[in-house]
């Protein structure tokens, strides 16, 4: 499927949509106005607010909708959903732009203003919703008639993966699943569903062949005999770009975790990739660059008196780069003032105690106050980091937590943070076991994300260094 083009289709609509809409509601209120006899057609054309508008708010309104995330994902629109967020976007959009651009033409009372309001708003959602709609329901046709669809991944091969295969692809209407082939997750000399579909490795390859097949949805169908790796499978995918969908048990269906999108589909249970929506995830990265801008300006003379302590109290440079993980298993270089005598590592990577020797006596207290941390500000600028993640770890040490907790992969899917749930929580890590306790908290951020539990980790982060309780 052409993504690119689809969404070149939905922009080109709601930028005309834009344009048609204040086109009308300008001539509508010059004309609700002007004396009968008024040449209002030449009055309208002669006003150049009339193309000011005309250029610059389609503009406008097609950076709002990408601040919304409404031209991501643009294959995977309902018509029911994509009507309610249109409704939602023009009445945010059109008291907005009422609001911010001054109406200063003559109106005998304020009534009047909010009839104004209320014949953009009809304009620009009536115009908007009928171009999209139109465009999502070629789209949706196309996939009900299996014109185009989703490269799909079956994981199971025996039974249950047969019966949903044969179920999904005999289906009234086409649900838009393409199957690419299977993958096992027992080994068997042969498979059920090899009847029906190429086989293309073990559950262990997922990722590579996700990347390599290009493939958009995975169908977890495995049996019961299997149900024990089905965790360390969903761990696995957290990582790869794909919907996931999952055959439900009655159980599920009794706790309400099915949710159906249409009625003659198979039900399944569908784990999206998106964490949070994406105006949160545009408005997240906004928040960073903001707040790390600032921080560095205010606390510039903190900078250097800190440069200042560590240059004095002991030899060796004043920052200190270390190699860490971050979002899709990608390193890059973490900055911290130096906390530790330069022989810190000789006998390789080692995490900090309490009491660890190695610590210098300004690097003590740099640490209670989280002075050490402060030179990150210009790694989240780089974006690397954010604000609030997670504990951000080096490779060594994390291939000895995914032993023990391989659900640290989840972390890997959003950027690591200065500050975070666990930091919060539980503070410094002083061994491997003690990481993976403090794990639970950043896999329950991961979980709970959102702008407002952002602003809850930032707060209790503040109260700590205050109160110097840093651990």
């Amino acid at each position: 499927m052409n993504h690119t083009l689809q969404t070149i289709k939905y922009l080109i609509a709601d930028y005309f949509a834009a344009i048609l809409a204040w086109a009308l509601f300008f001539i509508y209120r010059k004309n609700s106005y002007l004396p009968i006899d008024s040449n209002w057609n030449e009055i309208v054309f002669n006003d150049p607010k009339f193309f000011y508008g005309i250029l610059v708010i389609p503009f406008l309104w097609l950076l709002f909708y990408f601040f919304l995330g409404t031209y991501k994902s643009v294959y995977r629109k309902s018509r029911i959903k994509e009507l309610g967020i249109t409704f939602i976007s023009s009445i945010i959009g059109v008291a907005l732009l009422f609001f911010i651009i001054v109406l200063d033409d003559y109106v005998h009372a304020y009534t009047e203003l909010y009839r104004y309001a209320i014949v953009l708003f009809v304009l620009h959602f009536t115009l908007t919703a009928l171009f999209r709609l139109l465009i999502t329901t070629i789209m949706v046709r196309k996939i009900h008639r299996g014109e185009i669809g989703f490269r799909t991944l079956i994981v199971g091969g025996n039974g249950k993966a047969t019966a949903i295969y044969l179920e999904i692809t005999n289906q009234y209407i086409s649900s838009g699943n393409n199957f690419i082939g299977f993958v096992n997750v027992n080994e068997a000399e042969d498979y059920l569903l090899g009847n029906h579909l190429p086989y293309l490795g073990n559950c262990t390859q997922l990722n590579e062949i996700i990347e390599q097949e290009k493939i958009e949805e995975v169908v977890i169908a495995i049996d019961s005999s299997e149900h024990g790796k089905i965790n360390n499978i969903i761990t696995a995918l957290q990582s790869a770009n794909v919907v996931i969908k999952v055959i439900p048990d009655m159980h599920d269906i009794m706790l309400g975790s099915v949710k159906m999108s249409a009625i003659f589909q198979a039900p399944l249970i569908q784990i999206y990739p998106d964490i949070m929506p994406y105006w949160q995830v545009v408005m997240k990265r906004i928040i960073d660059i903001t707040f790390s801008s600032f921080a560095i300006i205010l606390l510039s003379p903190l900078y250097l008196f800190t440069a200042f302590g560590v240059y004095f109290t002991s030899k060796g440079p004043v920052f200190y780069s270390q190699e860490r993980i971050g979002i899709n298993g990608k390193s890059f270089k973490m900055l911290k003032f130096r906390t530790m005598t330069l022989d810190a590592e000789k006998d390789g990577p080692q995490l900090s105690s309490e009491n660890d020797p190695r610590i210098t006596p300004f690097g003590k207290f740099m640490r209670k106050v989280r002075l050490d941390e402060i030179p990150q500000f210009f790694t989240v600028i780089k974006g690397d980091m954010s604000i609030v993640g997670y504990r951000p770890e080096r490779k060594f040490f994390i291939d000895q937590i995914i032993k023990e907790a391989p659900h640290y992969n989840l972390l890997l899917k959003i950027k690591p943070g200065i500050t975070s749930w666990g930091q919060v929580k539980y503070g410094y890590a002083e061994n491997v076991e003690e990481m993976i306790e403090r794990l639970k908290y950043d896999v329950l951020y991961l979980e709970n994300m959102s702008i407002a539990v952002d602003f809850k980790i930032l707060f209790y982060t503040f109260l700590i260094v205050m109160s110097g309780r840093g651990k």
